[in-house]
């Protein structure tokens, strides 16, 4: 089993490093599906990983969910299941033995449409888990991940095949030991559908102070159950998911444009720039004007 594992890690190193040629981040022709390869350890990145799956099939990655802690390698894959602001460092690389890893975007709608098509059932009254879990892989997952990256090398099938293939992965998933929390994101009136609309609602209003309250009532649940629900989901409160969408929005301005920390601040929401550079401080390390020019000058170099 090993051996057969071992093998098919190889297939998809090969895949990946000729859809890649070079380190960075790479959309294939596959939309849902891209591919990562870094020659050296990484900085930490500051995001947010949107509801997919994570293959490493060389290096080692580690992900920090709030003060939570996912460290994945060749024998595991990740799963976020809903967006989450997190923090990822690659911390085994190197030119001669590259990381080398994919990701695979999904939507609730494809797990609803497994789930509708097999016998997998899942339990609305069951509490919400967290929303990013490690599991180990195994010669199934890889064999299915590998008839999709193969079609990289056939684009006309990659229309009809691609959604067939992918269906077949998040199946693999779904039965896994972790499959249930997969599934509670498609089933309307779990918990953690209900979280998601939630997560929903603070992502496209990031810049907009809320209420508990407000947000229970869009979701018609409890203030404490909520409470209890969401960070059981993200690791975080509504307002710690809410604080780190908007440093990591206001780093994002202050990359890509030339603003300053104060306007950068009040774009993302916050009414007291002192406050906002020492939230800005606490999470990335540095004063915003600091921490822009070392990324700047990494950038040039």
């Amino acid at each position: 089993m090993y051996e057969q594992i071992y093998k098919q890690q190889n297939e998809l190193a090969k895949l990946i490093e000729r859809y890649s040629g070079r380190d960075g981040t790479h959309k294939t022709a596959i939309p849902s599906l891209m591919f990562n390869r870094q020659s050296h350890i990484t900085e930490p990145n500051y995001s947010i990983y949107n509801p997919s799956l994570y293959i490493v099939v060389q290096g080692v990655k580690e992900i920090f969910l709030a003060q939570e802690r996912f460290r994945y390698s060749p024998t595991d894959y990740l799963i976020a299941t809903v967006d989450l602001p997190a923090t990822a460092q690659v911390i085994e690389a190197s030119p001669t033995f590259p990381y080398l890893s994919l990701k695979l975007e999904f939507t609730p709608s494809q797990i609803l449409e497994v789930l509708r098509d097999t016998e997998i059932r899942v339990n609305l009254k069951k509490d919400a888990k967290r929303a990013m879990f490690v599991s180990s892989v195994d010669s199934f997952m890889l064999k299915s991940v590998i008839r999709l990256a193969r079609l990289l090398d056939s684009p006309k099938d990659i229309p009809v095949l691609a959604p067939l293939f992918t269906k077949e992965i998040l199946y693999r998933v779904l039965q896994g030991p972790h499959g249930s929390r997969l599934g509670q994101i498609a089933i309307e009136g779990s918990y953690t559908y209900r979280i998601t609309n939630v997560i929903e609602h603070i992502m496209h209003n990031y810049e907009q102070s809320f209420r508990i309250e407000k947000l229970s009532d869009i979701v018609n649940m409890g203030v404490s159950s909520l409470y209890r629900h969401f960070k059981e989901v993200t690791a975080m409160s509504p307002i710690q998911f809410q604080k780190k969408l908007r440093l990591q929005k206001a780093r994002h301005l202050l990359l890509s444009e030339s603003i300053d920390a104060c306007n950068a601040a009040f774009r993302v929401g916050y009414e007291s720039p002192s406050q906002f550079s020492r939230e800005y401080s606490r999470l990335f390390g540095l004063p915003p004007k600091e921490d822009i020019k070392r990324l700047s000058n990494m950038t040039k170099g």
